[in-house]
């Protein structure tokens, strides 16, 4: 049994989500059989979400490689399918400003890069397969709940204009109650863009089942539950059905990863769980008591942030950080804290029912910013993890780089803020501790502000 960091409730493999997502893409199906028997393969890739999936359909597609996937639970089980469907930039775990003073402004400006190149592969991906994953709204913004919050926007402003290249444009309070919504925690606030909402199941399972048009083969409810190497160098990878074999592994489970298949990949991440409720659809009234015009995905500036956004058949979306066990109690309370805050921030809309609630994680590193390479002692693994929350661009993106660097045998121009293996977590058996400290005091200052 792999020993995992949360209570075995966030790992039920057999049990989907009981999310909007789930609900709303059965229409969308991916045939992939588990693995059984004995089977072999060029490529496997270990984790069937946004990361997998692209590198499956890019190795399989523009290098006609011998690829099969391995996804411990049905297709979009994850990450990539329970999460709030924002396609933008980011990816990073700290402000762009002290992101800055941590690595340059030159490495920065190159990371921006490769996500503004994320998010138009999305659109390219989903263009040339004919994914249809439902796209809406065209920019993310960013909303000051305090008049500080909106001094520290004005400052980013000037960052990703004339710094950054990205495009960006400053609202204050009045102007934004006139162009997008109102809340009585909103004092103004930041259009990015590319930006765009998606719905994420959709499209990872477009993804899926272009990925298998061309040529991949996946398998789902297939845990990985051993992997070794050979000394003949070929890569055993054990499931409850059966053994695959590969020339080369590309480990691709993100918030999920089962750390203790590999030594080299222990305590690299520290999975934080995230939840999600959706509404039932509001009314032309409801939407009016807000001025609520837009269906831009948004987040505002708290550090414990929110985000948040309509939903194209008049959902609200609401999302936010969980608690810090995973258990069943613990679930119920984040879900009781996200209505609490909801209905702080929309007051007039105290009485709508909530019609879906669900919860997953995502993957934060030492390094605060995703970590993309090869293993240095065994250039035969591969591997992506560490979006911060932001996988829709990043992790598709990886996906692309890490196939073109299988299949062409050279190294792609990655951002030298995400080149190579993060660091280990000092004290790993204790990360949840000081997980739970840093929640503790970042929600102290909100309450304090």
């Amino acid at each position: 049994m792999i020993k995992r960091l949360y209570d075995d409730n966030l790992y039920r493999y057999s049990e989907p989500q009981p999310s909007y997502w789930e609900a709303t893409a059965q229409d969308v199906q991916v045939q992939a059989p588990p693995l059984e028997g004995d089977q072999s393969c060029d490529v496997a890739i270990i984790g069937g979400g946004y990361t997998g999936l692209s590198a499956a359909l890019h190795l399989a597609r523009d290098y006609s490689t011998d690829v099969r996937v391995l996804e411990a639970g049905h297709i979009g089980w994850g990450a990539s399918g329970r999460n709030g469907g924002f396609c933008s930039m980011g990816g990073v775990g700290v402000e762009r400003k002290k992101l800055v003073r941590m690595v340059g402004l030159d490495n920065v400006r190159e990371y921006f890069r490769s996500q503004v190149e994320g998010v138009e592969l999305v659109r390219e991906i989903s263009s040339s397969e004919g994914i249809d994953y439902e796209e809406n709204g065209s920019a993310e913004l960013e909303v000051a709940h305090l008049p500080r919050a909106f001094e520290l926007l004005q400052e980013d402003h000037d960052l990703l204009t004339r710094e950054l290249g990205i495009s960006a444009t400053l609202f204050n309070a009045n102007e934004f109650r006139e162009q997008f919504f109102d809340s009585s925690e909103q004092y103004g606030a930041l259009q990015i863009r590319p930006t765009f909402g998606l719905h994420p199941l959709r499209y990872c399972r477009g993804l899926a089942n272009a990925a298998t048009r061309r040529g991949a083969i996946l398998h789902e409810r297939s845990e990985a539950l051993s992997w070794n190497k050979a000394d003949d160098g070929m890569h055993h990878i054990s499931t409850a059905g059966g053994t695959l074999r590969a020339r080369r592994v590309l480990y691709a489970t993100n918030g999920f990863m089962p750390e203790g298949l590999r030594p080299e990949f222990y305590a690299r991440t520290l999975p934080v769980i995230s939840a999600i409720i959706v509404t039932r659809p509001l009314s032309a009234e409801e939407k009016a008591a807000y001025g609520w015009v837009t269906d831009h995905p948004s987040i505002n500036s708290r550090r414990i942030l929110n985000y948040f956004r309509m939903l194209p058949d008049g959902r609200f979306m609401f999302g936010g950080r969980g608690h810090t066990t995973g258990h069943p109690a613990g679930e119920a309370e984040t879900y009781r804290r996200l209505e609490a805050m909801l209905k702080k921030i929309w007051p007039k809309w105290s009485d709508v029912e909530i019609d879906y609630r669900w919860h997953g994680l995502i993957c934060v590193t030492g390094t605060m910013a995703p970590s993309v390479g090869r293993l240095k002692d065994d250039n035969s693994i591969f591997f992506g993890y560490g979006y911060h929350g932001n996988g829709v661009n990043t992790a598709t993106w990886t996906g692309k780089q890490l196939a073109d660097w299988i299949g062409s045998g050279k190294e792609p121009r990655l951002p030298g803020i995400i080149r190579g293996l993060t660091g280990r977590f000092p004290l790993a058996p204790l990360r949840l501790k000081y997980l739970r400290a840093g929640i503790a005091f970042s929600a102290w200052l909100d309450r304090r502000s």
